[in-house]
């Protein structure tokens, strides 16, 4: 496994940032979920939105926290001051696939509110401190998003 050890999201540009993308996605799915370097140890998704404006699909790599049965997402984008892409697609559409280690699922993406967003937002800082440090590096409240598995 040989993930960049050491990218910082925020001084990526839209070129070098896909390139990095598609090498985390090229070595999640053939480790089965799982990635080294900067990721080594996360849980670890592929999530796949639909663009906001243009409709197409995307794909993201991204660290999911599992915490009381459920899985949220971090819309952190390294501390830089604007919310990810990602981020904007999946509240345009929230109907999401989200790939594991073992297969795909199906999810409804869901920005938690104030309340619901702080005991999710302390645990994930208590786990993965570098969150805290993304949320001090910015203005902006950073999002967690709950992927709910489908009803039924």
């Amino acid at each position: 496994m040989d993930t960049a050890r050491e990218a910082d999201p925020t001084e990526m540009t839209p070129d070098n940032m896909e390139d990095f993308n598609a090498k985390v996605i090229a070595e999640f799915r053939e480790n089965g979920g799982k990635v080294g370097g900067m990721f080594e140890g996360a849980s670890m998704v592929i999530l796949h939105t639909t663009g906001a404006k243009s409709g197409k699909p995307h794909v993201s790599p991204l660290v999911y926290f599992p915490f009381e049965g459920n899985r949220y997402i971090m819309a952190s984008k390294g501390g830089a001051p604007t919310h990810p892409a990602w981020y904007h697609n999946l509240v345009a559409n929230p109907e999401v696939t989200i790939e594991l280690g073992d297969g795909t699922e199906t999810a409804t993406a869901r920005v938690l509110g104030p309340d619901e967003r702080a005991p999710v937002w302390s645990a994930v800082v208590a786990a993965m401190p570098n969150f805290g440090e993304y949320e001090r590096a910015t203005t902006r409240t950073i999002p967690v998003v709950a992927l709910d598995p489908p009803k039924g």
